[in-house]
């Protein structure tokens, strides 16, 4: 029985050393069309714009703050619901986005205030904000219809909007069923952040939406890549967005025990990932886009250059809903098969970005 065991430890031993041979092998030849990124735009708690962002991040500001009523966007509801609704969550805060009209906050009147705003939502407002900010970055505003052909847009999110759900479910209760916006359905609808960025700059090519939870923005960078490299189109405007601060969505995440209760006296001490005293997230809003090109055509029309993405990998843990397996193989395999892509070896990865959810799991 011994020789038995340790003959079985010898084949996994050697089955990890396989394993391990075949996450260092060359990369498999994919597509000799290089993507790199040549436009930024974000819509931050922080911040509408990414200089903004980023000089409240260096300085080291905080955009989380005090959850109030009027965040809970239960229009449709009287005040003594909104307000027994509120009194009952038991996380109170939250990292909205800043509006109004200054430099650096987001301008309602212009991206929900316009003539379509009763089709935009505010999370598809978030990303033709930043999508538009990207796109100015890049320089990219094809006027020749084959550029536009070529141009396409991925851009996902998690939730669509809870909050028109919400108001519209209560209008049924209610009775007043004719009071229903006819815009409901295209205002909840994830892949309307994609459609109307399209038809804004008036983008033809790859028309795409993730909706892959917290790894959507990455999903979409990567798909959008995949578009690129593959040759369904020249350039992507690729990322991510959501708007999930209503009384439905906080509640939810409230039950599941996923959020920071422990501080809403303190808000901006809520959010401690790496912290002992983690008790859960703080839930935000907001959107981040790039603009993906192929190296050539950006090259060839003289574009910035910020980085090239050189690889992507997607995995599934088939293993829980909410929680991964504690050996982390889910991840373990996605980064395998990401570096394997990008032909680079770990000793020169300088950084990895943590998923980093503040629960106390720490996952």
């Amino acid at each position: 029985m011994a020789t038995m065991g340790a003959t079985k430890r010898l084949i996994s031993f050697s089955r990890s050393i396989c394993a391990s041979r075949r996450a260092l092998a060359p990369p498999p030849v994919v597509s000799s069309r290089r993507v790199v990124v040549t436009g930024l735009g974000m819509v931050t708690p922080l911040g509408c714009g990414v200089d903004a962002t980023w000089k409240r991040l260096v300085d080291g500001e905080c955009g989380v703050r005090a959850l109030s009523l009027e965040d809970l966007k239960m229009n449709a509801f009287d005040l003594e619901t909104q307000s027994n609704a509120f009194h009952h969550l038991t996380s109170k805060v939250a990292a909205l986005v800043p509006t109004g009209t200054n430099p650096g906050q987001f301008a309602q009147h212009v991206w929900l205030n316009s003539k379509d705003h009763r089709s935009i939502a505010r999370f598809i407002a978030y990303a033709l904000c930043a999508a538009d900010e990207a796109l100015k970055d890049s320089n990219w505003f094809p006027t020749e219809q084959e550029d536009k052909q070529r141009t396409g847009v991925s851009i996902g999110g998690g939730t669509g909007s809870v909050s028109d759900i919400l108001d519209s479910a209560q209008l049924i209760c209610e009775k007043r069923l004719r009071r229903l916006s006819p815009f409901f359905i295209p205002r909840i609808l994830i892949n309307m952040a994609s459609g109307h960025v399209s038809m804004k700059y008036g983008f033809q090519g790859p028309n795409h939406a993730a909706v892959t939870a917290c790894a959507t923005g990455s999903h979409s960078i990567g798909d959008a890549m995949r578009m690129i490299q593959f040759g369904d189109a020249d350039v992507m405007v690729a990322g991510g967005t959501e708007s999930s601060i209503d009384a439905l969505s906080i509640a939810g995440f409230c039950r599941s025990r996923a959020l920071s209760t422990k501080y809403n006296s303190s808000p901006q001490e809520a959010s401690r990932p790496f912290d002992s005293g983690r008790d859960g997230f703080v839930i935000g809003e907001g959107s981040g886009v790039l603009v993906l090109e192929e190296f050539e055509h950006a090259k060839n029309r003289g574009a910035k250059v910020y980085a090239e993405v050189r690889g992507y990998g997607m995995s599934g843990d088939a293993y829980h809903i909410t929680q991964p397996p504690s050996d982390g193989r889910g991840a373990i395999l996605a980064m395998t098969s990401a570096l394997r892509q990008s032909g680079l070896h770990p000793s020169e990865v300088d950084y990895i970005n943590a998923h980093a959810t503040s629960t106390p799991l720490g996952k």
